[in-house]
C-alpha cells in the first residue's frame, strides 16, 4: 500500500501558528481574535472562502493575494516554534519497516515544505514531496492528487490519503483512492465525519485502516 500524506495539520501540527496567523492578518480589519471554533465555523477550502466567510463579504480585486502574503508572512515566523505531531515519526517509521511506500502532498509552498520535511528528520521516508510551485495558485487538492500519483507511477486503488480536510477525502475520492481524515487539524471531527471515510484520533491509527 502506498500511503500520501498531507503535511500542515496532519504530519506537522501547526494548528495554534495557522489561528494566530490568521487572527495577526484580520486584526488589521479590526476583527476580534477567532478561538478554534470559530475558525473551525469558517473553515473550508479553497482557503479564499473561508476568508471571505471570516470578513462576511465577498473579497476584492487583489485581496486575495494581500491577505494571502500577510498570513505567510505571520506563519513563516509562527511556525519556527511547531513540531512533528505527536506519533508521526514513529508512525511513518512503522509503516516503512511494514514494507509500505510513503509520498507527501501539500498546498504549502514547496520549497518551505521540502525544506521542513527534511530538517524534521523525515526527508528519507518519503518517494516524493510535492507542495505548490510558484506559478501555482493553490485551490482544491483533486487535480494535484493525479499529477502526484501520476509522477509516482502508483495505481490509485492502491493508495491510501491521510489529512486533516475534508480537501483531503476530496482528493483521494477523484483519483479513486482511500482516505483517512485526523482530527488534529481545523476542522472538527463532527466536520470531518459527515465525509462519511473512517476518522482518526492518532496517527498511530493509521495502520488499522490499510
Amino acid at each position: 500500500m502506498h500511503i500520501v500524506w498531507d503535511w500542515n495539520g496532519t504530519l506537522f501540527d501547526d494548528r495554534d501558528a495557522i489561528l494566530a496567523a490568521t487572527n495577526e492578518v484580520f486584526a488589521g480589519y479590526g476583527l476580534p481574535p477567532l478561538e478554534l471554533d470559530g475558525y473551525r465555523a469558517a473553515y473550508t477550502r479553497p482557503i479564499w472562502t473561508s476568508y471571505e466567510r471570516i470578513l462576511g463579504r465577498a473579497l476584492e480585486d487583489g485581496e486575495w493575494e494581500r491577505i494571502d502574503a500577510a498570513f505567510h508572512d505571520s506563519y513563516h515566523r509562527l511556525m519556527e516554534r511547531c513540531r512533528l505531531a505527536a506519533d508521526a515519526q514513529r508512525t511513518v517509521d512503522a509503516l516503512a519497516d511494514g514494507g509500505h511506500t510513503q509520498s507527501v502532498l501539500s498546498m504549502w509552498h514547496h520549497d518551505r515544505l521540502a525544506l521542513a520535511v527534511r530538517r524534521l528528520g523525515l526527508g528519507l521516508a518519503f518517494r516524493r514531496v510535492d507542495g505548490l510551485r510558484p506559478e501555482e495558485g493553490g485551490g482544491l487538492k483533486a487535480e494535484f492528487m493525479v499529477r502526484h500519483l501520476a509522477a509516482l507511477g502508483v495505481e490509485a486503488a492502491d493508495v491510501v490519503m491521510v489529512g486533516d480536510s475534508i480537501d483531503d477525502a476530496a482528493a483521494a475520492r477523484h483519483v479513486g483512492a482511500r482516505a483517512l481524515l485526523y482530527t488534529g487539524g481545523l476542522q472538527s471531527r463532527a466536520e470531518l465525519a459527515r465525509f462519511g471515510v473512517p476518522v482518526i484520533e492518532r496517527l498511530a491509527d493509521v495502520a488499522q485502516h490499510i
